[in-house]
Formats: C-alpha cells, structure tokens, sequence
C-alpha cells in the first residue's frame, strides 16, 4: 500500500514538473493534455500545485481548457483557498456556470467563501426556488447540521408501493446525493421512517413503504453541532443521516463524504489546541498558506499564558535558593525531574482528552481513571527511579542519599503528574468546556511547579538543605 502511495504521488509529481515546463514553453493544450490523464481530484491537487509553482495565471488558463464538465468537477475538489483564487480570475459569466452546476452542498460552501457582492450577483440569476432555498441553507449556523447538509436526497410516501417507489427512484436519483437509503415522509413532510435500497430490491413489488421502512433510526436537527454528528456517523456506522427542523420537518441529508471533512476539521483543532495553537481566524488554509503574522497571532495567546506560568516556577526556585548554593548538585536533576514530570502529565491528558472525545471514559469513570492512573504512576515510578538511581551513583558518582533523594522526588513526580494529567480534562468537561483547551504545555507548566515543589521538600527531608 505504502509502495502505491509512493508511486502515485512521484507520477503526479513528475506529471506537475511536466506541465509547468509545457507552461513556461507556452504549451498550454499539451499542458492540458497532461492534465487530462488523470481524474477530477487529482487535477484539482496539480492545479493548486500549478498555482504555488508559477502562478494563478497559468493555473486559470489551463482551468478555462478543461471541458466544462470537467472543470466543475475539478473545482469540486480544489480547497476553499484555491477556489476563491480561481472565482477571483474568471468572469461572473463562468462562475454563475460552475455554480450552477455543483451539488447543492458544494455549491452552499463556495457561496460562503465567496465576497457577497458577487454572490448578490449570482444569487439575482439564480431561480427563485432556488435563491429561497439557498438563502434558507446560507442562514443556518456555521459548523451546524444545516450548514452541513444538501437537500437533493430521495423521500418516499408512506402509502406507495415498492413499485412507485422504485419509479419514483429512477426519476430523481441522477439527482440526488445518495439513493442507497430513502427517507420516508407524510404529507406534511414529517420524517416518519427510512428505508434502504436493498430492502426495496428485494421486495414484492405491491408491498407498501410502510410495511417495510424502519421506524428506528438515527437523525439530527439543523441545530446539532457538526462534532456530535460526527460522532453519530461513528457510533453507527452510516454513510447518510437525515435533518429535520423543530416540527421534526424532513429538511435535508448529511453523506460520509461530508462528515469525513469534518472530521479532519475537528481532529486538527483538537491538535492544534492540545499544543497551544488558537486558530483566531477560523482559517481552512494549509500550513504554508498561512502567512506568518497569523501562525504568531495563533500561537502566542497560550505563550503569553505559559510565560507568566513559569513566573511561579521560578518564585519556587528563589525560596530554595539557599538549598540550591549550599548543594550545586540538585540543579543538575531539575531538568530531567521536571521534564519527566510535564511528560507523564501530557501523556495521561492526551489519553483522557481522546477518551472523552470517542465516548471511551465518562465523567463518572472519574474514580475508577484516578485510581487506574495511580497505579501507573507507581509502576512507572518505580522503573524510572530504579534507573536514575544507577545513573545517579554509578555515572555521576552521587552519594546514595542524593540518588535516594533524587528518585524519592521521581516517583512522587511521576505519580501525582499522572494524576494531575488525567483529572483536569474531566474538571473542564465537568465545567462544559472542550477538554482539548486544555493545552498540553499548560499541563506541563504546572507539573513543573510541583515537580520543583516536590524536589526541594524531598532535598529537606533527606539532605537538611
């Protein structure tokens, strides 16, 4: 699998070389041509490579020779940044053309992104029905199920048979998202069951939807936050759910491929956050096209934090000031008892921060986490300590009361930041806040602190410093 990555990225890549060299002899219809040999996805990546390596000149020239069909199935692909650099360079003309064309749900994402006096402009040639529609789909919250869903879906009446069903199917399912699964409704349009394709391809023909749809199924309001419907995605393993409104109104459907975006989305802020990076902007861009001012605008609210953190830290140190002249050698351990400390305490946070996401611990499992992560840090403790009291009388020579000292702090070290690591996620999840918040980096400022506090104790009780 690995060795057909591999190979699929070195042939866009010697393909990418290729069209730029055609693009620097003018070549552009050889250019095109390159292009062409590979599916939608792929040219929309080697567009944007275009891009990045000579210009959005020559990326919008060689988007303008694609056939048409092509080209809105390219710009389906392409990221938000990419899309709104080709709309930037093409005429109103062509953008209403592409608009028009893209599924509804891609067409509500690149409206978003677009300025809105150019979507006032597409909006005045689009069909009524459609402009109320789109507008209805345009004001639902951002990273809500509204925003998520498209409405070209296929919904049953109860009272047909499997025969008008399937008629009705093959008259609208060219249009719709997905046909795998159909929705029945009333005549009020009230989400009333579901029922899959393959229930109804195997079913006499004069049977009634409401014989064999489902009355048991998964659906989400317009209101729902994106990450809850991800997670219903997972937990039962679908590849479309149905939106209704408050009334319990049939409005629309979310697809896996939807979710799978989502997904990353959610993934990476919870990366980003647990390492101390606010995404101030709410960007989608990639790392190398964000421009520097805003990587330092995101990173500095939780260092600004840290830095006044490690004030207390340093407070610490100067009230054991005295230990520290009458025995230079406690400062040699400082860096590795805190280090240890600020690691055991990010590794049991990234755990329970994960487990709260998945649904694998609950904020009643808080018991049962501390004393599971006690035990740990004893066993981690002890075989850490045990090393470090080699380390510290055989190669750094110490006096066993140092090594004793030293791996004394250690153990207790470890123990208490495992605790203090799985403990405050569940305290932010139990204040309704996202665990993720919860930097890693902070985390490890405060072990620090009490790794130090622990350290300078241990120094008085077992060299009377």
């Amino acid at each position: 699998m690995e060795n057909a990555e591999w190979n699929r990225d070195e042939l866009l890549k010697q393909s990418t070389d290729l069209i730029l060299e055609y693009l620097e002899q003018k070549k552009y219809f050889m250019a095109r041509d390159e292009l062409m040999k590979y599916n939608a996805a792929d040219i929309a990546e080697m567009l944007e490579e275009v891009s990045d390596e000579a210009s959005l000149r020559m990326t919008v020239i060689l988007f303008r020779l694609l056939p048409k069909d092509v080209s809105v199935d390219v710009f389906s692909y392409m990221s938000s940044d990419g899309q709104v650099d080709i709309v930037s360079e093409i005429t109103d003309k062509e953008t209403q053309f592409i608009v028009d064309e893209l599924d509804f749900d891609d067409k509500i994402d690149i409206l978003e992104e677009l300025p809105a006096n150019l979507v006032n402009r597409i909006l005045e040639k689009t069909p009524r029905s459609e402009r109320h529609l789109i507008n209805t789909f345009l004001n639902y919250p951002d990273n809500s199920a509204g925003s998520l869903m498209t409405p070209e879906f296929v919904s049953l009446k109860k009272d047909w048979t499997v025969r008008e069903a399937m008629e009705h199917i093959k008259e609208v399912g060219t249009d719709a998202e997905t046909i795998y699964t159909c929705y029945v409704r009333d005549n009020a349009w009230k989400l009333i069951g579901i029922v899959p394709l393959s229930t109804l391809v195997v079913t006499n023909s004069d049977t009634k939807i409401n014989e064999v749809m489902r009355t048991e199924f998964v659906c989400e309001y317009v209101d729902t936050d994106q990450e809850e419907v991800s997670d219903d995605f997972q937990k039962y393993d679908l590849i479309a759910i149905p939106v209704v409104d408050k009334e319990y109104r049939l409005v629309g459907i979310i697809t896996v491929d939807d979710i799978l975006d989502v997904m990353e989305d959610e993934a990476t802020e919870d990366i980003e956050r647990m390492n101390g990076v606010i995404d101030l902007d709410n960007s989608d861009s990639d790392y190398l096209d964000i421009s520097v001012i805003q990587h330092a605008k995101n990173r500095l609210p939780w260092l600004l934090v840290l830095m006044i953190a490690y004030i207390f830290t340093g407070m610490i140190v100067t009230n054991f000031e005295n230990a520290l002249s009458s025995m230079i050698a406690l400062v040699t351990y400082m860096p590795m008892l805190m280090g240890t400390g600020g690691n055991c305490g990010s590794q049991a946070a990234t755990l329970i921060i994960r487990g709260l996401a998945t649904g694998e611990v609950e904020l009643d499992d808080w018991m049962r986490i501390m004393w599971k992560e006690l035990r740990i840090g004893v066993v981690v403790g002890v075989v850490l300590s045990a090393v470090n009291f080699l380390r510290v009388t055989i190669i750094d020579g110490q006096s066993a009361i140092v090594a004793v000292t030293v791996c004394t702090s250690l153990l207790f070290i470890v123990m208490i930041a495992k605790l203090i690591g799985s403990m405050i996620p569940l305290i932010v999840k139990g204040i309704h806040l996202d665990p993720a918040l919860v930097a890693n980096p902070a985390i490890s400022s405060v072990s620090d602190a009490i790794a130090l506090s622990i350290y300078f104790v241990m120094a008085g009780l077992f060299l009377h410093v």
